[in-house]
Formats: C-alpha cells, structure tokens, sequence
C-alpha cells in the first residue's frame, strides 16, 4: 500500500530518486519493476505500476472492446504509452522524454501514493487539482455516507 505526497526533482536526464521510504516496497512487492504510463483522467499525470498491479490492469485493459473509441482511448494511453522502469543503484528511474513533455512534468513534481500505484503530477498540475473543491453535486449518493 503506497500513501502519502513527497515532493520531487526530476533531474536534467529526466531522471527522479524513488523516496527511500518506498525502495525497500518496491523492491520486495515488485521486483525493482514498475510501469510508466499516462493517467488517462489527468493530462498532468503520469501512473508508476508495480508489476503486478500493471500486468492485472493491462489485461482487464486490453480485454475491452476495441470497436468502443473509450476503449481504444484506454488502450493507448494506459497500455500503448507503457515503458518499463527499474530503479539503478541509486534508487532512481528515467522517464522517457515524450512522457514528461506530454504531462508537462519539468524539474519540480509531486509523487502521491495512491493504495496499489503510484501517481507523478507535474508541480502546476497538482496544485490545481488540490486547489479544487468538491460540491454538493460533484458527490453521488453513495460518497454522502462517507464519514470523511
């Protein structure tokens, strides 16, 4: 279980040190893999899969039909757009150049444990996600019962 917001540098490489607090989890829960991919709900986002995870969701994924363009849509994003990633000696991963420059992410960013992933905003991105609040009419009746 991945929580938690640590700010990050993205060095010139494009390259970001995994927090210590989760290189011995990654390590053991996956190996030293991860999936780098695009959110498909945030265009200042990226997703870092453990390996299980990734492999799970990819194939739920790639079952959906191609026929629906939401489908297609998925498929691209989270499943064409997928690089694989190892942490060096370091502790740190390269992200590919088209993804940062699609997502905006430049030396300054925010990593969110998300429960089962990992989730990169570019600084700006994430500031104006935080800076939204939710309505009345943004919850459906089953996020009313929630005692937040």
């Amino acid at each position: 279980m991945f929580q938690g917001e640590t700010a990050i540098t993205i060095d010139d490489k494009g390259r970001l040190a995994i927090p210590t607090s989760y290189r011995d989890q990654v390590a053991r829960e996956c190996g030293n893999k991860l999936v780098v991919t695009y959110s498909p709900f945030d265009s200042g986002c990226l997703y870092l899969y453990p390996m299980p995870v990734w492999e799970r969701m990819r194939d739920q994924v790639n079952a959906l039909p191609r026929t629906k363009s939401v489908s297609r849509n998925l498929q691209l994003k989270l499943v064409g757009a997928a690089t694989f990633v190892e942490p060096d000696a370091s502790g740190r991963i390269s992200l590919p150049a088209s993804h940062r420059s699609a997502t905006g992410l430049e030396k300054k960013a925010v990593l969110l444990g998300m429960g089962d992933k990992f989730e990169l905003w570019s600084e700006q991105a994430h500031l104006a996600q935080i800076r939204q609040t939710l309505t009345d009419a943004d919850l459906g009746d089953g996020l009313l019962e929630l005692q937040l």
